[in-house]
């Protein structure tokens, strides 16, 4: 893997390596809102998990990525780490190496130990470990060189852990803010993803107004999100660059946004996962992208 650069400044410019995991051994169990809610209504809706649907998506969303020219490369499956495939949340890539993060849900805290394990196989810089309080990588927002936003919800990260991350940042000298957000969202990268330099998709009447107010003084415009979108993940897509977006079928506004917007727009169905508590963001960790 010497062709690879490891870090990111941006988390729109072209994809070249890409984390994921292998949901071997997923289920839905109750993670916070968003599996709660596919839970709670399951009486009412018939929806069923399906292991086999499952690694059947899973297999079609990495297709696209290599189809576009992103190497894949994957944390080891564990029975007992049965969600470390949500690669966003165990660790975050960083311009300055990898974060290890803090995670707050019993089912997931040891995830940790095989994000560990892929940096540290491959001779990935590790820069910090978060120490604080919990905090998880989907929220840690990259918007651009310089500018940053951490969010927490308290379910998930928490104040304590978000500050710490935050702090570490600016250190280095970037514009960063710390984000408070609904539990519903679980991770700021549910409210929030850039996809151009200034230019993010968001669930507007989701954000308090000074975050907006943040971003717009610093030059930011937005696509907007329903929120009955954004409540499903649909803010929840990854950039691979060169206009191309990966988002999910049930986005149908934001998709269709997009696709106004002049992106290619990859849009397969992620139902087993978007119920299960996270979208193809949540299901991956930006390794290396070309510099902003």
């Amino acid at each position: 893997m010497a062709d690879a650069n490891w870090g990111i400044d941006n988390d729109y410019a072209t994809l070249r390596h890409v984390l994921l995991g292998k949901p071997e051994h997923y289920r839905w169990v109750d993670a916070g809102p968003l599996t709660k809610r596919t839970l709670q209504n399951a009486h009412k809706t018939g929806v069923e998990f399906d292991l086999q649907t499952a690694m059947a998506q899973h297999t079609e969303m990495v297709r696209i990525y290599e189809d576009a020219g992103v190497t894949c490369h994957y944390l080891r499956a564990d029975e007992v780490l049965h969600r470390n495939f949500f690669a966003r949340d165990s660790s975050c890539m960083t311009p300055w190496g990898a974060l290890i993060c803090h995670m707050q849900l019993k089912c997931r805290r040891a995830d940790y130990v095989t994000a560990i394990e892929f940096y540290q196989s491959n001779d990935i810089p590790i820069w910090k470990m978060v120490t604080a309080g919990h905090f998880e990588g989907g929220d840690l927002v990259i918007l651009k060189p310089g500018h940053a936003l951490v969010g927490y919800c308290g379910e998930r990260s928490e104040q304590e852990g978000s500050e710490q991350v935050a702090a570490w940042i600016k250190e280095k000298g970037w514009d960063v803010e710390v984000v408070p957000i609904p539990a519903l969202f679980v991770h700021l990268d549910g409210l929030l993803v850039p996809i151009e330099e200034n230019l993010a998709v968001t669930c507007l009447d989701a954000l308090e107004p000074w975050v907006i107010d943040w971003l717009t003084t610093r030059g930011y415009d937005f696509i907007d999100v329903s929120f009955k979108e954004a409540k499903g993940l649909g803010v929840n897509l990854v950039p691979l660059g060169n206009k191309k977006i990966l988002s999910m079928k049930g986005s149908d506004g934001l998709n269709a946004k997009l696709r106004e917007h002049g992106y290619e727009v990859y849009d397969p169905d992620m139902s087993m996962f978007t119920l299960g508590g996270g979208g193809v963001h949540c299901l991956c960790q930006a390794l290396d992208r070309d510099p902003a």
